[in-house]
């Protein structure tokens, strides 16, 4: 991945990290709620990860083929599950919201558990 093409990455992942963490904030309560639903279960009530993944990549014009290859290019040393069976563009697709989903949820954990043991 070239340099600008990281830069781009590193604002979208840290944009939608801010727009999560303040979606869970409003849903949950407060950061220790957030973190405590985010943990329990990604997909659950209220936190749904990947839809929230979607809609971002969605708004980033990303969801598509060439999105989907930025995405994973970027993730390229990630773990993934779940791209299910489909076209390749669909696969890609499926995989670019996995991807993106386990890499938010990592920085958006981090960020959280920071932003806590600074009040405390």
């Amino acid at each position: 991945m070239e340099l600008h093409e990281r830069a781009q990455f590193d604002f979208l992942l840290n944009t939608a990290a801010e727009r999560f963490v303040e979606r869970l904030v409003q849903r949950t309560g407060d950061l220790e709620q957030a973190l405590a639903a985010l943990r329990a279960d990604p997909q659950g009530e209220g936190v749904w990860l990947d839809e929230f993944v979607r809609a971002v990549l969605r708004d980033f014009l990303l969801d598509n083929t060439a999105g989907a290859m930025f995405v994973l290019g970027a993730c390229e040393s990630r773990q993934v599950e779940g791209a299910g069976p489909g076209t390749v563009t669909e696969v890609l697709r499926a995989l670019s919201v996995r991807a993106f989903a386990d890499v938010l949820c990592v920085k958006v954990d981090q960020g959280i558990e920071l932003a806590l043991s600074g009040h405390m």
